[in-house]
Parts: structure tokens; C-alpha cells; sequence
């Protein structure tokens, strides 16, 4: 039940997301706690408190608990079996459900369970050693993609492997728990963000991401492909919220296959890098829902507002600096365009240091037929869209 006492939502971390669900936060009057183990981390300037802390520190997270009237991460990196705990000892909720987080950690599991749910995936092993990697070529075929079952990301933790030859480079250079799969020939990577409420679900319009380097660079909404790639798109991020226990929003990729076919890639168990557009482009932010789920209030409309499209600011430095950027005076005159700085004082090569919105004028229209015109109308709408969010966030640079 929501009530007017202003409840406090503890978070496990305070980087960019923690920093993106408080300034959500705000206005609905529920005020943030996190943990983080950087002092004066991304999120500190916008919550009322942080607690100095590693995201898996028994003391700071008991500390969290006690102080907050739910919990939830922001980072895969919380430690589940402390949060069943701290839930159990404080008597605090935590959402998403600790044992979801259990599942997505480890890629493999993740997996798993997926499929044993129907959920299409991309053929996949686990390697243990030489024999097994091997033996997947011959399976699969090559190439195919050698992935560590846990951490990774920005393309960290997945590595190409493209013949028989590359194996023993290839396990030599992965450490860890790792798996193998199938490599998958797509047409494009989309997403679907999709909430969890209290009895009910929601899923955001389907966007379409652009990577370079393995690395997220763009989410253009809507995806520039058919209605009904959408609406399969949609259908498979449903049907993975209701393999997954636990309130709050999910960042879903997937890949649309050549053949129109839909199978995920993976799972994030809050809010998503492309799902940032949905602050300026929908009516209800992924940051607000994942608040709004978390509590157990209704969820919002997710209704486009208009086309999106949404570019990372990466670090373009060779070594590490401290972040100092320059241009983006040229952002803030682009009519429709909205500039989210991170707070971070280092920019590392290639770290995501902000991110750029632009938004359209508007949606397409109804086809005199009656049908819609998305699909051949936005098309050019949501290109030059990209195009120019590009251009803008190549004006900005660190020097």
C-alpha cells in the first residue's frame, strides 16, 4: 500500500544507475541509501546517505538493511546469499528476488534455466578444458563465442574463438568458469525493458542496439524492424519475467535472427544502459519503474513518447585521467537533445562516462489504410535520429 510516509529504498551500489534511480526517485518522495565501496561515488551528490563499503561487505549491507524499508542492486556484483540474510534478519524485502540474481550471475545457470523454461537461446556447453572447447566445435561449427560464466561485461568475459587452432590461446586467455556457444548470425541485437509489479507486468517499446567493440554505443527506438519481430520480441521478454521471481525492472537482449526468429542473449536483473532513453522518450522512466516495482506501487505507462535514439559517452583516452570534458556546449544547443553526466572523476579508456538523448517530434502516424505506418515511416524518422545523437557525442572529448 503506498502511504504518505516517505519510505527509504536501500541500493547495493551508487554508479551511474544508483545515481539515475535516485534523481527518479526524488520526486515520488522515497529517498536513497547505497553502498558503494568509491567514496563520493556517481550517485552520492543525489542520496541522502552512502555507506563506504564493497557491494558484498556483511557489515555495510546489515547497515544498509537496517537503515532502508526494502532493497534492491543496481550491480550484479551483490552477493545473494548475504541479501537473503539481511532480508530475514532485518525483515527488509529485496527486489529482484535474491535467488533470480543467483540465476543471472552465472551465465551457464542463467542459461539453463532459460531453456528448460522454452525460452529460446543460442546452443551452449560448458568448457572445462581443451577436450570440451573441441568438442563444441564440432557441434557448433566455428565461429563461436568462449564466455566466462561470471562478471563481465562492456565485452569483457566473451572472446571469439575461430577455429581449432585458437583453443589453447583461447583458454589461456579466460580465467574462471567459462562456457562456449553457438555464434549466432543476427540481423540486429534489440531490447526489451520489462518491469515486474506487484501482480502485474510491464514491458517498455522494443529498442534496437548498435554495438561497436563489443560495447554498447546507441539504442535507437523504435527498432528499425517489423511489427511482428516486435511483437515476438515482447512475447520472449515476458515469458522471461515469468521464469524470474522478484519485483523491479530486467534490461532483456536479444537477437533477432536472420530468419526473423528471436533468442536471448542475456539478462540484466535491473535497470539496463538501453533503457536510458526511456528518461526523455517514454512517459515513465526504466529508473521510476524499477522504484515504483521494487516498493510494490502500481507501475507506470510505458507509452513512447516519441522516437528515441540514445548514444554512450566513452572514454576516449589511452590511459587513465582524470575526466575532464569539453564540447559538449554543442549538445546542449541541439534542439531535443539531453546531455547525463555520470560524476565520475576518472575516465578510463572506453568507460561510459554519460550518455546523450535525442528525441523526435513525434510518432508516426496512422497509413490511410488504417495500419500503422511505423515500420516505413519511423525507419527514416529513427535513422537520422542515430545519426545525428552519433555526431553530437563525437563532439565530446576528454583531453
Amino acid at each position: 500500500m503506498v502511504t504518505a510516509s516517505p519510505p527509504t529504498l536501500g541500493v547495493v551500489g551508487g554508479g551511474q544507475l544508483g545515481r539515475m534511480l535516485a534523481e527518479a526517485a526524488a520526486p515520488l518522495g522515497v529517498e536513497l541509501v547505497v553502498v558503494d565501496p568509491t567514496p563520493d561515488c556517481p550517485a552520492s551528490p543525489v542520496v541522502r546517505d552512502q555507506i563506504v563499503g564493497d557491494f558484498d561487505d556483511p557489515d555495510a549491507v546489515r547497515e544498509l538493511a537496517d537503515r532502508a524499508d526494502a532493497l534492491t542492486f543496481e550491480i550484479e556484483l551483490a552477493d545473494p546469499d548475504l541479501l537473503d540474510a539481511v532480508a530475514e534478519e532485518y525483515d527488509v524485502p529485496v527486489h529482484p528476488d535474491p535467488d533470480t540474481l543467483r540465476t543471472i550471475q552465472d551465465k551457464l545457470v542463467q542459461k539453463r534455466a532459460l531453456r528448460e523454461r522454452g525460452i529460446p537461446v543460442p546452443d551452449f556447453r560448458p568448457v572445462e578444458d581443451r577436450d570440451d572447447l573441441l568438442d563444441a566445435g564440432e557441434a557448433f561449427g566455428y565461429p563461436m563465442m568462449l564466455k566466462a560464466r561470471r562478471g563481465g561485461y562492456d565485452g569483457r568475459g566473451n572472446l571469439p574463438v575461430e577455429s581449432p587452432d585458437e583453443a589453447d590461446d583461447a583458454l589461456a586467455e579466460m580465467s574462471g568458469e567459462l562456457m562456449v556457444e553457438e555464434f549466432v548470425p543476427f540481423e540486429r541485437e534489440l531490447s526489451v525493458i520489462a518491469a515486474k509489479g506487484d501482480g502485474e507486468v510491464a514491458t517498455f517499446p522494443v529498442g534496437e542496439n548498435v554495438h561497436e567493440d563489443e560495447i554498447l554505443r546507441e539504442t535507437v527506438v523504435p527498432a528499425r524492424t517489423s511489427e511482428r519481430v516486435r511483437e515476438r520480441a515482447e512475447a520472449v521478454a515476458r515469458d522471461v519475467l515469468s521464469a524470474l521471481s522478484g519485483r523491479g525492472v530486467y534490461g532483456i537482449e536479444l537477437f533477432e535472427r536472420e530468419d526473423g526468429a528471436i533468442s536471448v542473449n542475456e539478462i540484466a536483473p535491473r535497470p539496463h544502459n538501453s533503457g536510458h532513453y526511456t528518461i526523455e522518450g517514454a512517459l515513465t522512466s526504466q529508473f521510476e519503474q524499477h522504484v515504483r516495482g521494487v516498493l510494490g506501487y502500481p507501475l507506470g505507462a510505458t507509452d513512447l513518447r516519441c522516437p528515441v535514439a540514445m548514444s554512450n559517452v566513452l572514454g576516449d583516452v589511452a590511459e587513465p585521467r582524470p575526466a575532464d570534458c569539453s564540447g559538449f556546449e554543442a549538445v546542449l544547443a541541439a534542439r531535443g537533445a539531453s546531455f547525463h553526466w555520470y560524476g565520475k572523476r576518472e575516465v578510463r579508456p572506453l568507460r561510459k562516462m554519460g550518455h546523450v538523448t535525442l528525441v523526435g517530434d513525434s510518432l508516426a502516424s496512422e497509413s490511410p489504410t488504417g495500419g500503422s505506418s511505423a515500420e516505413s515511416d519511423a525507419e527514416p524518422s529513427v535513422s537520422d535520429l542515430l545519426a545525428e545523437v552519433r555526431s553530437l557525442t563525437d563532439s565530446l572529448t576528454f583531453r
